[in-house]
C-alpha cells in the first residue's frame, strides 16, 4: 500500500481559509458568471479576494450586533451562498443552511427551531420570504439578499461598508478566536420537518473530516470543480471547504439540464455528486454510444485496453479520447456519495481511464466515515474509513452483517434539543449509523441496506431492498423503483416482495412507439423477471409489480421517501 499524503492538520475552518489564502493567493477560487441575455461574462474571484470579503462582511456583521448570534443561509449554490456560510464560520457566528426547496411551512419551522437570528437569502426565494416576514412567527430580525434588491439589505452593500469599517481599524471580527469545539454549523436532516433532525456540528468535525480526506483522495490545486452537490447538505459544504483546502477553482452550474455544456464550459476535471446524477451522466455517455452503433467496438476496446494494464500500459485516455470529450475533455477523477452506486457505473467510468470512488457518511458524521481512494479500491463497497475514524459492525447476523458503529472527531455533538433522539444514537461516545454492513477480510466496508429497510419473511430470511433495486434499475425501460413488502392477504403474518416502477416514457417510445400502458406493464414485467428474478434466490423473487409515470416522493436530496410511498400503495390496495 502507497503511503498516505503529507497534509497540515488543522484545528477549525478559520485556520483552513487563512493558510489557502496565503498559499494560494492569487489562484482562482470562484468563477461568477454573468449573463445578460446571450452575453456571458466571467468574473474571478481569488483567493486573497474571498478571505478579505470574508473579513469585510463578518467586520459588517460584528458592527450589527450578530456577534454570536445564528445565520440562516438559504439559497442555490452561488458565490454569495459560500461567502455567507464562511463568514458566519470564520466569526464563531453559527450558520445554518437551509433547504430551498422546503415549502413556506417547513423553512418557517426551520427557522424558529434553529432560532436563527438573520438569514442570508437568495432574491429567488424572495417570496418566501416575504410570507414568513409577514407571518412574523420566527425570530429573525435581519434579511439581508444575496443580490442588490430594492427593501433589503444586501450582502454586497455590507461587505463594501464593512470594508470601511476595516478601514479605520475595526479588528473584532479578524481577531475573533474560534471554538472549534464548539457548536458552529446546525443542519436539518432530509425529511419532513416532524421527522427531521437539527444536527450540532463543530468545526473540528468539519476540519478532521477535511484533513482525512486530503490524506488519501487526489485533488489537486489544477483541478477544476463544478458544485452540483447542493451547499445545504452537508456533503456539498463539506466538499466546498475541500476544495478550498486543496486550491482547487470551482464554477456553479446553471442547472440539470446544462451539466454537459458546463463540464466543457469550466474545463471540470473533478466531479462530486450523488448516485442519480453520476449514472443519469454515464448513461447519457452510453446511450449516444449505442446510437452509433459503437457499442460492440468500446466493448472490445475495453477488454484490449483492460489486458495492456495488467501489463502496466494505459492507452485508456487515448482510446476513449472522444468519451472524456464528451465529458468536458478534462475530466480526471469522479467522486460518488450519499447512496449506494452501482458498481457497473463505477467500473465503467475506470474502463474509461477516470479514477473513480466510492465513499460513504452522514450528516452526524460530518460526513465522510469510509471511501475508497488512491491506495484502495474495490467495487461495491465502500473503501475503509478515514484514518482518524474507527469502524465497528455489532449485533452481527450469521453472515457477518450487522449494524455500523462508528467513533472518531467527525462525529457530532448531538441532535439539537432533542436528548431521546441523541441517547438514541450516540452511546459510549459510538455513534450508531442504523445501516447494516460487513467489513471484508481486506478491511473494505460493504453497506448491505438501512435497517429500518430490511424486509423480513415470514421464514425469517431477509431482504435488502437496496440490492434488489440496483438489479432493477439496470433495465433501460425503468426510470427508478422501490422495492418493498406488500402484506400478504392470505397470510398476515407474511409479506410478498413487491417492487414500484415508475418507467421512463422517453426510451419505451424510442424502443417501442406509441403503446399502452397494459402493454408496457408487460414488456417490463418479462424483463424483471429474465434479468432481476433469474440472477437471485427465489425467495428474492419479485412477486408483484406496481407501474407508474409519476416521479417517487423524494427528499431534496434526492433520496426515496419510503414511509410516504407506502401511504400511497397502501391507499391504493
Amino acid at each position: 500500500m502507497k503511503k498516505e499524503r503529507e497534509v497540515q492538520e488543522f484545528q477549525n475552518i478559520k485556520e483552513i481559509i487563512y493558510h489557502s489564502a496565503k498559499k494560494y493567493a492569487e489562484k482562482i477560487a470562484f468563477i461568477i458568471k454573468h449573463q445578460e441575455g446571450k452575453n456571458k461574462t466571467y468574473e474571478n474571484v481569488t483567493y486573497k479576494r474571498l478571505l478579505e470579503e470574508i473579513n469585510a462582511l463578518g467586520t459588517k456583521l460584528y458592527y450589527m450586533g450578530l456577534k454570536n448570534k445564528r445565520i440562516a443561509v438559504l439559497g442555490r449554490n452561488r458565490y454569495e451562498w459560500v461567502l455567507g456560510h464562511l463568514t458566519n464560520l470564520l466569526g464563531g457566528i453559527v450558520s445554518v443552511p437551509l433547504d430551498k426547496d422546503l415549502q413556506v411551512d417547513e423553512l418557517e419551522s426551520s427557522l424558529i427551531r434553529s432560532k436563527a437570528d438573520s438569514i442570508f437569502f437568495d432574491e429567488k426565494y424572495l417570496d418566501k420570504i416575504e410570507e414568513i416576514k409577514k407571518r412574523n412567527n420566527t425570530n429573525l430580525k435581519e434579511y439581508i439578499c444575496m443580490s442588490k434588491i430594492s427593501g433589503y439589505e444586501d450582502i454586497h452593500t455590507l461587505k463594501e461598508e464593512g470594508q470601511k469599517l476595516l478601514e479605520q481599524d475595526n479588528k473584532e471580527y479578524i481577531s475573533a478566536e474560534i471554538d472549534e469545539n464548539a457548536m458552529n454549523i446546525l443542519l436539518f436532516t432530509s425529511g419532513t420537518t416532524a421527522k427531521s433532525k437539527a444536527v450540532m456540528l463543530s468545526q473540528k468535525n468539519i476540519a478532521s473530516n477535511i484533513y482525512a480526506m486530503q490524506r488519501v483522495e487526489d485533488i489537486r490545486s489544477t483541478d477544476s470543480n463544478l458544485a452540483f452537490l447542493p451547499f445545504h447538505h452537508i456533503f456539498g459544504s463539506t466538499c466546498m471547504i475541500m476544495m478550498l483546502a486543496c486550491g482547487v477553482r470551482t464554477s456553479f452550474p446553471d442547472g440539470l439540464r446544462y451539466v454537459a455544456q458546463n463540464l466543457k464550459e469550466y474545463e471540470v476535471s473533478v466531479f462530486v455528486g450523488v448516485p442519480l446524477l453520476v449514472e443519469a451522466i454515464y448513461n447519457k455517455v452510453m446511450k449516444e454510444i449505442d446510437k452509433q452503433g459503437k457499442t460492440k467496438l468500446i466493448k472490445t476496446a475495453t477488454k484490449i485496453s483492460n489486458v495492456l494494464l495488467k501489463l502496466h500500459i494505459d492507452i485508456r485516455r487515448k482510446l476513449f479520447k472522444q468519451i472524456i470529450d464528451n465529458l468536458g475533455g478534462k475530466m480526471r477523477f469522479v467522486i460518488s456519495g450519499g447512496a449506494p452506486l452501482d458498481p457497473k457505473i463505477e467500473k465503467g467510468f475506470i474502463d474509461f481511464g477516470i479514477k473513480m470512488v466510492q465513499g460513504y457518511g452522514l450528516t452526524e458524521t460530518a460526513p465522510v466515515i469510509a471511501a475508497e481512494n488512491d491506495f484502495i479500491t474495490k467495487l461495491g463497497s465502500i473503501g475503509v474509513p478515514m484514518e482518524n475514524v474507527t469502524v465497528e459492525i455489532v449485533n452481527k447476523d450469521a453472515n457477518g452483517v450487522g449494524e455500523i458503529r462508528v467513533k472518531g472527531p467527525n462525529v457530532m455533538l448531538g441532535y439539537y434539543e432533542n436528548e431521546e433522539e441523541t441517547n438514541k444514537v450516540l452511546k459510549d461516545g459510538w455513534f450508531y449509523t442504523g445501516d447494516l454492513g460487513y467489513i471484508d477480510k481486506d478491511g473494505c466496508i460493504f453497506i448491505t441496506g438501512r435497517e429500518k429497510n430490511l424486509i423480513v419473511l415470514k421464514n425469517g430470511k431477509k431482504i435488502f431492498p437496496e440490492e434488489i433495486e440496483t438489479l432493477a434499475n439496470r433495465i433501460d425501460l425503468i426510470e427508478e423503483c422501490m422495492v418493498f413488502g406488500m402484506p400478504d392477504k392470505d397470510d398476515k403474518n407474511d409479506v410478498k416482495l413487491s417492487i414500484k416502477v415508475v418507467y421512463n416514457k422517453d426510451e419505451v417510445k424510442e424502443k417501442y412507439g406509441d403503446i399502452s400502458e397494459e402493454e408496457i406493464r408487460n414488456i417490463i414485467w418479462n424483463r424483471i423477471k429474465n434479468e432481476v428474478n433469474t440472477t437471485v434466490p427465489r425467495y428474492k423473487h419479485i412477486m408483484n409489480m406496481i407501474l407508474t409515470d409519476k416521479e417517487l416522493i423524494k427528499t431534496t436530496t434526492k433520496k426515496v421517501k419510503r414511509s410516504e410511498e407506502m401511504k400511497l400503495i397502501m391507499e391504493m390496495k
